[in-house]
């Protein structure tokens, strides 16, 4: 059998990180999103040979158990005595390594995709507690809409869906390690977000109000390392978005305005120093 999933980037409306937990691992206080840019994900089961395989068009990605997708197929097939081979097919439009978390959505289109192909019955609240297990994005990813996520990513809130805004995604030519980022963080240092008045302004579809309270506490941090995303932040501004903003710890940077063509001027404007951009909708 064979199925099809769509893999939509996820966007950090804000991303904020009150503490560490005891393990080293950040505690997450995240509004997030996800942006009509997605990957496309093709799963097929055989009886022979029953080993998982993977596919993809992207020179920089593994196809063992590195790959996120690979991991997703190997859980369920383990926790579910499930004896039929998997085969994996990506077709890559989310950039790689840019805090898009392409590969948690490639993931999560795989869990959804054999939960349907098994015929297993789970809800998605089930599969993103089983999705925890591969990395902290992926619960967000099995939903794939706007929503509150807490915790190491387990906990999440689902919000109500906004009216469909632009937002103009750009990443430079910057490999980020999140790992490192991650270990930099000065907990003395952040300044914190005001998640609860974001959250309120958009449950009330209050987009104004709710860009006001929007940011990346981790923006200074991979900042330091790399300020040519400060410089693309500011240069969106300028042009006029609603607001602009890193994505998970970069590098990428996106854009929010109310208008396509006010998005379009943006990307017309900062392509001719960053090559890889894209004009979405939000999901």
């Amino acid at each position: 059998m064979r199925v099809n999933e769509k893999a939509p980037a996820k966007l950090n409306l804000s991303l904020d990180t009150p503490m560490r937990y005891f393990d080293g691992s950040p505690r997450w206080d995240m509004v997030m999103t996800s942006a009509d840019l997605a990957d496309y994900v093709t799963v097929e089961t055989h009886r022979r040979p029953t080993t998982i395989k993977v596919y993809t068009d992207s020179g920089f990605l593994p196809n063992d158990q590195r790959n996120l997708a690979y991991q997703a197929a190997h859980i369920l097939k383990s926790r579910f005595h499930c004896r039929e081979g998997v085969t994996i097919h990506i077709r890559k439009n989310i950039p790689v390594a840019a805090g898009l978390g392409g590969g948690s959505s490639d993931a999560a289109a795989v869990l959804r995709a054999l939960n349907r192909i098994w015929r297993l019955g789970l809800s998605l609240d089930e599969l993103a507690k089983i999705a925890l297990t591969i990395d902290s994005d992926v619960p967000y990813c099995v939903y794939s809409r706007l929503a509150h996520v807490t915790g190491h990513g387990e906990k999440i809130e689902l919000l109500p869906a906004q009216p469909h805004y632009w937002a103009v995604i750009a990443k430079q030519q910057i490999s980020v390690s999140t790992p490192q980022i991650l270990r930099q963080i000065n907990y003395e240092q952040l300044e914190h977000l005001d998640n609860e008045r974001l959250i309120v302004s958009l449950k009330a579809q209050n987009w104004q109000e709710a860009v006001k309270y929007m940011g990346n506490v981790l923006e200074p941090v991979t900042m330091s390392f790399y300020p040519e995303i400060k410089q693309l932040k500011d240069k969106m501004v300028s042009l006029g978005a609603d607001v602009a903003q890193m994505s998970g710890t970069g590098p990428t940077v996106f854009a929010v305005c109310h208008t396509e063509s006010r998005a379009k001027r943006i990307q017309n404007s900062i392509s001719g120093f960053c090559r890889d951009v894209h004009v979405v909708t939000l999901l």
